[in-house]
């Protein structure tokens, strides 16, 4: 057996069914071996698209993503999928070809120092040497990317090292030292944990992408629901907490809900889970829930005190720990009158400021928001969606709703264009029979457009319903609201996207009047193969509220 075929029998190994990719000189091994296997091959039209695919595949289903390019610019075109995942703590394991060994630091024919590309953006990489080596790199790879926080793992192979003759009993086992995930937390700390709640008076659940991680959303749930705590959630873990629950105070950052931020400035215990205080959460940090007491609750004791003060630091698994507070309290038998108050106080925002304020078309303009309630309602929140990332995906986050993990996909902290199309290819094929739906804009969907080849070819039928505004729509309003009008490089040429579509062999439909949306919307969710509705929306459409970036959270315009 060849290195390649210890390869491809370590990705059996860890029931891998589908690896998304684009074969090269280097990798030719490693697709012959991939070609005799009952592993699924997708070819993507370009390497971002593999790598954002395995993203999509890994958020879906929770399984290890991957994808498989050659060396040189096979591999530099994976680095935003590897940063995306890197910042989202997506678990994938990237294979990378490599030149052979002789060649290596000769600059040769498409060599690149893939490790030391991609080393600020990876939970690891492994470097492999010979033949021997493969399997049990595959294997310290897919333990590395899915224990402890998860996240993307390179594995660098050169061709001589997959062409090579492999011993039948090269090791396979993971060998990793100096690796410890803590997963079980501390029983005082859970308990401190506990007591916090059990006196605060305006507490706060404040679920973060760690959640979906640890399959922790029932936890979360029924420690909210036995306890009457309001929750709010980050863009990363919309669906973490149902939706449909009145405990639910939408998503909170910078164009979140007034409701949520609000909470969270009056709050006197914040309860991290899962999440990291970024910036598009927290606004100024010095004015940022200055009331309030930290609990965090984090896999990752390197997130906890990085952004924030933890006054009650908890290190371990979300939903052990979860479990664990949720006993704890139980115990301490709070009383839930305490929190009437507090309650009265959000259902007076709330009032005010509907999580979902009402939307309607103007007179001949297509209304995104009204567009995306409509979509909301064919929907019913039984469908995997995925958005790109701009006006759109944050229209999409506040209007959309979703009572489970898992079927909101989109890129946070990298914030990429060009995720949206082939994530919704890695969802399609993790979940073949399940309705998934890309929203995009004009900007995101040209990044990696070239996917609804793969999409048509695949046979993987996702819809992509497109809100066009002729525009880089946020850099757009940003430029009106915080640059005195100046539209700098903004502005987008129109296209005829019902023709760029159907030149892929994708179903079209275009439409650009209010009365044409619903029924565009119902006909495009029925076609049987992939499909893209384009929806044309004013250029002047403003995603509001927010908060001024760099500004305090509670101060929200708009």
């Amino acid at each position: 057996m060849r290195g390649a075929d210890h390869l491809i029998a370590a990705l059996r190994r860890e029931g891998v069914d589908t690896v998304f990719g684009m074969p090269g000189g280097a990798s030719l091994a490693i697709h012959d071996a991939l070609h005799a296997s009952p592993i699924r091959h997708v070819l993507v039209r370009h390497e971002a698209g593999a790598g954002h695919a395995a993203e999509g595949y890994a958020k879906a289903s929770g399984r290890v993503g991957v994808a498989l390019v050659t060396s040189g610019p096979g591999a530099t075109n994976l680095t935003t999928p590897i940063a995306d995942a890197y910042m989202d703590s997506v678990p994938t394991v990237f294979v990378t070809a490599q030149v052979s060994t002789e060649l290596q630091g000769s600059m040769a024919f498409q060599e690149t120092d893939v490790i030391g590309l991609t080393h600020p953006i990876v939970k690891h990489s492994i470097a492999v040497e010979g033949p021997d080596d493969v399997a049990r790199a595959i294997h310290e790879a897919f333990h590395l990317a899915r224990t402890g926080r998860p996240g993307p793992v390179v594995v660098d192979v050169p061709a001589d090292a997959s062409r090579g003759p492999a011993r039948p009993d090269a090791a396979c086992e993971p060998r990793l030292p100096g690796y410890r995930s803590r997963v079980v937390p501390n029983g005082k700390q859970l308990r401190t944990a506990a007591a916090a709640i059990a006196a605060a008076r305006r507490p706060v659940l404040y679920a973060g992408g760690g959640v979906v991680h640890a399959e922790a959303s029932a936890e979360l749930t029924a420690l909210a629901r036995e306890h009457d705590l309001p929750v709010t959630t980050t863009l990363m873990a919309l669906g973490a907490f149902p939706a449909s629950d009145p405990r639910w105070l939408g998503m909170l950052g910078m164009h979140g809900t007034r409701v949520a931020n609000w909470a969270m400035d009056e709050a006197d215990l914040i309860v991290a889970v899962g999440a990291r205080f970024d910036d598009r959460v927290t606004g100024r940090l010095s004015a940022f829930a200055p009331a309030a007491r930290i609990v965090h609750v984090d896999v990752d004791a390197a997130e906890i005190g990085k952004n924030v003060e933890a006054h009650v630091p908890v290190v371990g698994d979300a939903r052990r720990a979860l479990a664990g507070i949720a006993r704890e309290l139980a115990a301490l038998a709070p009383d839930p009158g305490r929190l009437a108050p507090w309650w009265a106080r959000i259902e007076a925002w709330r009032a005010e400021h509907p999580i979902a304020r009402p939307a309607e078309h103007g007179d001949g303009v297509i209304d995104p928001e009204a567009t995306l309630d409509a979509l909301q309602a064919l929907l019913d929140g039984g469908a995997i969606v995925t958005t790109d990332v701009g006006q759109h995906q944050m229209w999409a986050a506040n209007r959309l709703r979703f009572d489970a993990p898992r079927r909101w996909l989109t890129s946070g902290g990298l914030g990429a264009m060009g995720f949206g199309l082939p994530a919704a290819l890695g969802a399609q094929a993790a979940h073949p029979d399940a309705t998934v739906v890309c929203v995009s804009g004009d900007g995101s969907l040209l990044m990696n457009l070239q996917e609804l080849a793969t999409a048509v070819a695949e046979e993987l039928p996702v819809k992509v319903i497109l809100l066009d505004n002729a525009a880089l729509g946020m850099v757009r309003q940003q430029q009106d609201l915080f640059w005195d009008g100046r539209r700098a490089a903004s502005g987008l040429a129109t296209l005829d996207w019902e023709l760029v579509a159907r030149g892929f062999g994708v179903a079209a439909r275009s439409v650009d009047a209010p009365d044409e949306v619903d029924d565009a919307l119902r006909e495009t969710l029925d076609e049987p193969g992939p499909a893209l509705l384009r929806v044309a929306i004013a250029p002047e459409a403003d995603c509001l509220p927010m908060f001024v970036p760099g500004g305090p959270a509670r101060e929200m315009i708009g």
